[in-house]
């Protein structure tokens, strides 16, 4: 029997990767790979480390089906490759999910379908929230900034003081240069 090789990735550093790296290190996994970047991304450097590192007899663990593919398809895609190198699959939130069975494979697609009907249900709510709020006049996004606001005036009035750096502006206002630099062109 090979090794088992983990994988577990969050979408943004504000989410914990430790909800996923224990149970993979407790289910025996000797190497963890990871990611932080959305699973629509394609440019999964851990992924692809973990795919390459993967050797006939291996087991690949995640911690849910989602946390791999960043489709139906692509999920299904990758379980096929590893299977057509000899490689199986696991996941362990999933219901257990072993590739190496009849049943083990049933039940991965089975789950694999839900995944991606669940992300297609948040899809669709966020958009039919989106619409609403839009039909009621709200926009999204920062409130626009007129010359009027007083952090604007007050920029303004501190640039004029030659003994005043740019940085202390910055500072005082609690404001980057970038921003700045906008409301000297209001």
């Amino acid at each position: 029997m090979g090794k088992m090789l983990g994988y577990a990735r969050v979408s943004t550093s504000k989410q914990d990767l430790n909800a996923q790296l224990d149970p993979l290190e407790a289910a025996g996994c000797v190497h963890i790979y990871n990611d932080t970047a959305s699973g629509a991304r394609t440019e999964r450097p851990g992924l692809d480390a973990c795919l390459k590192a993967l050797e006939p007899g291996d087991t690949l663990v995640v911690w849910r089906l989602d946390r791999l593919g960043r489709s139906l398809v692509h999920l299904v895609q990758i379980v096929t490759e590893l299977q057509a190198r000899g490689v199986a699959f696991k996941s362990l939130s999933d219901g257990v999910i072993d590739t190496t069975t009849p049943s083990g494979q049933l039940v991965f697609h089975i789950f694999a379908a839900l995944a991606q009907f669940e992300r297609e249900l948040i899809r669709e709510r966020t958009k039919a929230g989106l619409e609403a709020a839009r039909a009621r006049g709200r926009k999204g996004g920062r409130k626009a900034i007129d010359a009027t606001n007083p952090k604007v005036r007050m920029a303004k009035s501190m640039h004029k003081d030659p003994s005043v750096s740019i940085d202390e502006i910055c500072s005082n206002l609690g404001i980057s240069r970038a921003t700045f630099y906008r409301y000297l062109k209001l």
